[in-house]
């Protein structure tokens, strides 16, 4: 029986984005695969994407960046994190690898912590690394120069170095300092439409529904003091801080992410790789507020706007609510929908390790 070991990130949901769809394709091929999944995400998150069983760890290997909100980096205390974590690097992987040595997968599945890549080469483990952009490359982008960033730089990049692929889901980063990459197609799960239940529960029949949605890192919405547009209802997640007829929080609807995408007329958000492609798989219009210290945003922001529908928000249009002619100007543009099939493409790799019984060529 194969057994796969997944370490997701939880910066953000847009790493269980990418790993849902691929777990879904490979899982329907291998049904009696045995999975356990790690991550800092909460276990309900995690099986509203992915429905095959699985053994749950929670807890994030990974530093990744620590943020202010969901547009902000908080430098300092990424970099105090990301010292303290390397302060004793072998220590912390060859831990790793006796975790994975206990656990005995067959396969090991990163997207896209670096400590299970370099535990999984200690333990003598196969082991994919998936992603549209890796730490080593942020890192770099942040605290280059910085005299205390080369060694943990070095050891970053080396785990990545050591995963037996680098599945690079498009968009993506171009990566150049790995020799193991492979470019896959873009991944997203594709929405089914559920707009006539939505306007039925809501009432919204024969208005526009915007998402507004920042990810799954904090952020305060101005929203509560945005002016009315005609015609259009928003969406958010949570219920705001004093009643508006024309907001609701989509999550007491009770409907899938993707499928509330699908049945949207915009989305309102920031560049993020789960946002932009599944927006774009589902052909909503993006309307977007640029990131800060996040070189990945310009890979994913010159795609979006080449293969879709979109465009940017300045920070001051978006906290007074000034989106109504951007919105309109949107809609006068055709619809388009993206081909987001990588997911086929990362778990025939998976598949063939596991069948291999997680032995490399």
């Amino acid at each position: 029986m194969p057994r796969l070991f997944i370490d997701i990130s939880s910066h953000g949901f847009g790493h269980l984005a990418q790993v849902g769809p691929v777990v879904e394709v490979l899982t329907a091929s291998l049904p009696d695969l045995q999975l356990t999944i790690r991550s800092g995400l909460p276990e309900a998150q995690l099986r509203l994407r992915i429905s095959h069983d699985f053994d749950y760890i929670g807890g994030a290997s990974d530093d990744a960046f620590l943020m202010h909100d969901a547009v902000r980096v908080d430098r300092e205390a990424s970099a105090a994190a990301y010292r303290s974590a390397h302060a004793d690097w072998s220590a912390s992987v060859e831990a790793e690898a006796g975790f994975l040595r206990e656990l005995a997968p067959d396969v090991v599945l990163s997207n896209v912590s670096c400590l299970p890549l370099a535990g999984a080469k200690r333990a003598g483990i196969p082991a994919v690394a998936m992603c549209s952009l890796n730490w080593a490359d942020q890192f770099a982008y942040l605290f280059a120069g910085e005299p205390w960033a080369e060694k943990i730089h070095a050891e970053l990049l080396a785990a990545y170095a050591a995963a037996d692929v680098f599945l690079r889901c498009l968009p993506a980063m171009p990566m150049p300092d790995l020799a193991n990459t492979r470019e896959i197609p873009p991944i997203a799960r594709r929405g089914v439409s559920c707009r006539s239940a939505i306007d039925e529960v809501l009432g919204t029949q024969g208005r526009r529904l915007v998402m507004v949605v920042m990810g799954g890192i904090g952020f305060e919405l101005p929203l509560a003091s945005w002016p009315h547009v005609p015609g259009v209802h928003w969406l958010v997640r949570d219920e705001l801080l004093g009643a508006r007829g024309d907001v609701s929080a989509y999550r007491p609807l009770g409907f899938h992410f993707s499928d509330l995408l699908a049945s949207a007329d915009a989305v309102v958000t920031k560049p993020g790789y789960g946002m932009f492609v599944e927006s774009a798989a589902a052909g909503a219009p993006v309307l977007y507020l640029k990131r800060e210290d996040w070189p990945e945003q310009e890979v994913l922001i010159d795609w979006l706007r080449r293969e879709a529908v979109a465009a940017e928000i300045s920070a001051a249009d978006f906290a007074a609510g000034n989106v109504a002619a951007a919105l309109e100007a949107l809609w006068a543009q055709p619809r388009r929908q993206v081909d987001a099939g990588g997911a086929a493409v990362a778990a025939a790799v998976l598949e063939e390790l596991l069948r291999r019984g997680g032995r490399s060529a």
